[in-house]
């Protein structure tokens, strides 16, 4: 049964080892998000992870992976125990969850369903219903952990340099986030927030199908913008 989402972003630096000398700028945004990793671990052993990358692809729970390619050979596991080799290529957002999961949910278990980062919106709540579907299937409890960024250009030292249009959309997209619009979710466009540099959409549309007609409770943790690009950190309740 379905039973809670976490919300969380991807930054590498969350990650002390990586963030070097800067952990101190991300200790807020760590705290929340190992403080939403324990509270969706306490709900449901069991986690689905929802991210976004160039293709769509699965992890599953078996899967080790390794922060590597970001600077540092910080491994991670999607279960604990798993005696696999550390995949070099395994998504951002499965290397953020299986870290967030050791960190603060070591008992816990998550697979992974990565959506391209063009996926339609249509696509995104045929999936999100599906997985609603398989989830309340379930005997036991299902926890949603959702890894997705917003806007990575609110300012001029952002990844994606500034947009004045930046800004507005990130307030609008932290309301929504904070009260739990769905439709509002529903109706982000891919092209302006491909423009945007919005990279979280296709995972927070794929999370509104997961809900359907249900209004979450949501409780929000953490909204910030440390490095220009817009991150949420919080708990959305059925």
């Amino acid at each position: 049964m379905f039973t809670a989402a976490a919300l969380v972003s991807s930054p590498p630096l969350l990650i002390p080892a990586l963030a070097g000398a800067a952990a101190a700028e991300t200790a807020d945004l760590r705290e929340a998000s190992l403080a939403a990793a324990l509270a969706l671990g306490e709900r449901a052993p069991d986690w689905t992870v929802i991210g976004v990358g160039p293709t769509e692809s699965e992890v599953p729970a078996d899967a080790r992976g390794t922060f590597r390619g970001y600077g540092v050979d910080v491994r991670i596991s999607m279960s604990a125990g798993v005696a696999a080799v550390a995949d070099p290529d395994l998504p951002l957002a499965a290397l953020i969850a299986g870290w967030l999961r050791a960190e603060a949910s070591p008992w816990s278990s998550a697979t992974a369903v990565i959506v391209a980062e063009d996926t339609s919106p249509v696509y995104c709540a045929e999936l999100g219903a599906r997985l609603r579907d398989t989830f309340d299937a379930e005997s036991g409890p299902r926890g949603l952990l959702v890894v997705a960024d917003g806007a990575n250009t609110l300012t001029a030292k952002a990844p994606g340099a500034f947009d004045d249009r930046a800004p507005q959309a990130q307030r609008e997209l932290d309301h929504a986030l904070d009260v739990g619009d769905l439709e509002y979710l529903r109706q982000l466009d891919p092209v302006a927030c491909r423009d945007l540099g919005i990279a979280g959409r296709a995972a927070w549309q794929v999370l509104a199908g997961v809900f359907g007609d249900d209004a979450p409770r949501c409780d929000t943790y953490y909204r910030g913008a440390p490095y220009g690009v817009g991150y949420h950190v919080g708990m959305w309740l059925p």
